[in-house]
């Protein structure tokens, strides 16, 4: 449905018996004077729901994108409200479109189809060319194409039931904690990379990427107990020589460094150092690391739309005012600490950021605990999946036996949990888990099956009097053509 020229509120009914959810699909709005936030809320029977935010200005619209669950049904009203009460809100061209939860599988099978998968033609002919009728293909994916993974710590290098679990599972990780500034240099100018280093050997040693975690933290609750009392030309020389100690040591090791962590919510080393530090931590970094992505990582921008400060416009906002002040190689890290996720808001959300064309991953997957849990880790990896902007996956679910940060995919003798069952039936689906495709040619000899990108073994087999067989490899990359041809000669 299309509303315009909605000053303060507009009246729609919900039907949470057929529809899923609501996307906002655009607003667009502008104030009387300034640049402030503002929110569009629906006043439900049950109460107000969040379903988007942008930083309005005056003399120019602002496109708003965003949605939310529907969870009831009844009447509705959509506001469009700010703070600042001293302010006018104009909103015009109000676009919202509700959609049921068939339309959201279908959405994210044309997307995968789109994205992550290939058509493939497998043709069989005899030595003479000729087609072969009747033989028997089997094609079998030997690893996950999609970056999909778990971040693990020093737990993972004395446990051997830990070590099989996660290695038969992922390619790629994150360290916990033992890549962050107060684990490396607990006490000034005494650095201690020993967990890192051996972690970085075990990745390695089982083809598993890393994403390097984290560079800079600006909550200052976790600086080194150190780094608060520094002067600040002293706290100056100190992030200078800690960006250099371990993008040094990790470079060329690493796929991407999670530079200055969550400077959306906290502000530490700006409010030191002043305003275009942000901006200085990264040219540093690009100046020691030019070839790997340099990420922003940040909580709430798609898990809660209540939260103004982490928004995907403010987000918007801080890429882009450190790339003005020179940094560059930028990404977009979405930490996703969900509770009750709110899919169309986080389609919106990824969006919005999408249209930045940066690199963008889901980087620390979780879901609070409770009789929902399992199903809401599914929703959330179903759509970051999906998403045409995400590049990569990794869950927050490093194991310890005293209970992982918020979520468990096993429990102590690695048993799956239902989060684990989530994770081991996804990775089915998406190509992975060592799952084997089967058919047989037809009149023509050949056979069509539509492939997840990556690497294949293909194991093509003529039954007769003395059965012939032939294995090859095959390899499904994105590209611009819809159809891959590939000839077997047995």
């Amino acid at each position: 449905m299309n509303l315009a020229g909605c000053f303060s509120n507009c009246k729609l009914d919900f039907c949470a018996d057929l529809c899923l959810g609501v996307d906002l699909d655009a607003a667009w709005v502008q104030v009387s004077e300034g640049k402030i936030p503002v929110r569009a809320v629906f006043k439900t029977i049950s109460g107000f729901k969040h379903a988007g935010a942008v930083i309005a200005e005056s003399n120019c619209w602002s496109m708003m994108k965003g949605g939310l669950t529907v969870d009831e049904s009844g009447p509705a009203e959509l506001y469009f409200e700010s703070k600042n009460t001293s302010v006018e809100i104009w909103v015009d061209s109000v676009s919202l479109q509700p959609f049921t939860t068939e339309e959201w599988r279908s959405h994210h099978e044309q997307s995968i189809e789109e994205k992550h998968k290939r058509k493939v033609r497998i043709h069989v002919t005899d030595k003479q060319d000729k087609p072969l009728a009747n033989a028997t293909i089997s094609i079998v994916q030997k690893k996950l194409s999609f970056p999909f993974g778990s971040a693990i710590n020093k737990n993972i290098l004395t446990n051997t039931a830990y070590q099989n679990w996660f290695t038969s599972r992922f390619a790629v990780t994150t360290f916990e904690n033992e890549m962050k500034w107060y684990t490396n240099e607990p006490s000034q100018g005494r650095e201690d990379y020993s967990a890192a280093d051996a972690l970085i050997k075990f990745a390695q040693q089982h083809g598993i990427s890393v994403r390097g975690h984290n560079v800079l933290w600006d909550d200052p609750r976790y600086q080194p107990s150190w780094v608060p009392s520094l002067s600040a030309s002293q706290l100056s020389t100190a992030v200078a020589n800690r960006i250099s100690s371990i993008m040094k040591r990790y470079k060329g090791q690493v796929i991407g460094w999670d530079v200055v962590n969550e400077n959306l919510h906290f502000s530490f080393f700006e409010d030191k150092l002043g305003p275009k530090e942000s901006a200085n931590a990264y040219k540093i970094a690009k100046s020691i690391d030019p070839s790997t992505t340099l990420f922003l990582n940040e909580y709430n921008t798609i898990e809660d739309s209540r939260d103004g400060a982490a928004s995907p416009t403010a987000y918007v906002n801080k890429v882009r005012s450190i790339q003005s002040l020179g940094g560059s190689n930028l990404g977009i890290g979405l930490e996703s600490h969900f509770n009750v996720p709110d899919l169309p808001y986080m389609r919106s959300a990824i969006d919005t950021l999408g249209a930045l064309g940066l690199p963008m991953w889901l980087t620390e997957v979780d879901v609070q605990s409770g009789p929902n849990q399992a199903k809401y880790l599914e929703q959330v990896l179903r759509e970051g999946h999906a998403h045409p902007k995400i590049n990569g996956i990794v869950m927050w679910t490093a194991w310890n036996s005293g209970g992982c940060y918020r979520m468990c995919l096993t429990d102590n003798n690695f048993r799956n949990l239902p989060t684990g069952d989530v994770v081991d039936k996804l990775l089915k689906e998406w190509g992975g888990g060592g799952q084997v495709l089967s058919g047989t040619t037809g009149p023509d000899g050949a056979l069509e099956a539509s492939l997840f990108h990556g690497d294949y073994q293909v194991t093509v087999t003529r039954q007769g009097e003395d059965d012939k067989y032939v294995v090859r490899d095959l390899e499904v990359a994105p590209t611009e053509t819809s159809q891959q041809r590939f000839i077997l000669r047995i």
